[in-house]
């Protein structure tokens, strides 16, 4: 995004995997029809969550923030057979978007859309996550995180998006605005919990691995 140059991004799609025809079309439709159509994970980012997920082959994911369904089909790349992924968002709008393209990608039943508040969907959830995607409302991740923590697996892993918000994170506080403030809050948060292995990928707008130690 915008601390990536643009030549930099470029170099690194045209030696990645290409994202195929029916992410690039999702792609599209976003950018035609959606608003904020720049919170899509993109190319590059979305072929990162396909082989993460595909090197871990996890049984159950989480996502928080769906938005039209871009990075929930790249994350269900690597569900096992018996595997299952349940994506939340708020904004039910989106709905019919989301589930035409996860039909047309073949992934009719292995993945639940919820609509409503992640913060009370979570605790409804009777699941272990092996992999948790969080993608919403930066001032809930610390949120987010605490609900999800005892549903994941030993060994599985958190990856929380916008890190860096727009480089505004490294602003001077009196410059921040409250979104890059609560993402601070965040990782600072996620830094001093020993119970977890982190490292911070400079991967478009900022990706922050959890890895919860066995």
């Amino acid at each position: 995004m915008e601390l990536i140059p643009t030549a930099v991004q470029e170099f690194a799609e045209k030696y990645t995997s290409p994202e195929g025809d029916l992410l690039y079309r999702l792609h599209r439709e976003t950018y035609l029809k959606v608003e904020q159509p720049h919170m899509l994970s993109g190319h590059l980012q979305g072929q990162y969550l396909s082989m993460l997920s595909q090197i871990m082959a996890p049984k159950r994911i989480l996502e928080i923030g769906t938005y039209t369904g871009y990075s929930a089909i790249c994350l269900a790349k690597g569900l096992t057979s018996d595997g299952h992924l349940h994506t939340i968002d708020i904004n039910e709008e989106l709905e019919e978007l989301c589930q035409k393209y996860f039909n047309a990608a073949g992934l009719t039943g292995k993945i639940t859309m919820h609509i409503g508040k992640a913060a009370e969907i979570i605790p409804t959830l009777d699941e272990v996550f092996d992999l948790v995607f969080i993608d919403a409302d930066k001032s809930g991740y610390i949120t987010y995180f605490d609900l999800v923590w005892n549903k994941l697996r030993p060994g599985g892993v958190i990856l929380a998006d916008n890190v860096l918000f727009h480089g505004d994170v490294l602003k001077d506080t009196s410059e921040q605005g409250t979104q890059a403030k609560a993402m601070i809050r965040f990782c600072e948060k996620v830094i001093a919990d020993d119970r977890a292995t982190k490292v911070l990928l400079t991967l478009r707008d900022g990706l922050l691995m959890i890895r919860k130690n066995e």
